[in-house]
């Protein structure tokens, strides 16, 4: 899990055991992503079902929305905030 410390004897680095992991599963951003929006903008990828979270622009108080969402993620019951800048129609 993210932030879990892990540990081992060094013995174990020594005989040959090797620790590999990836961030973000492997993704290269810079070509990824933009084909992973292209995706979600078609309708092919629901990440609609994944936001938990939707927190409004008040009053021009970017700041505040955005540590509203950033509280919610860090609460543990937010699967994925978004931040609405501009009013939804």
């Amino acid at each position: 899990a993210a932030g879990t410390e892990i540990a081992t004897r060094p013995f174990q680095l020594v005989t040959g055991r090797v620790w590999k992991g990836t961030a973000f599963g492997g993704w290269k951003s810079r070509s990824a992503v933009p084909k992973l929006v292209e995706r979600c903008m078609a309708g092919e990828i629901p990440v609609d079902h994944y936001i938990t979270h939707s927190i409004d622009v008040e009053g021009g108080d970017v700041a505040a929305a955005t540590n509203k969402a950033i509280d919610a993620l860090h609460g543990g019951d937010c699967l994925r905030a978004v931040v609405n800048y501009a009013p939804v129609k």
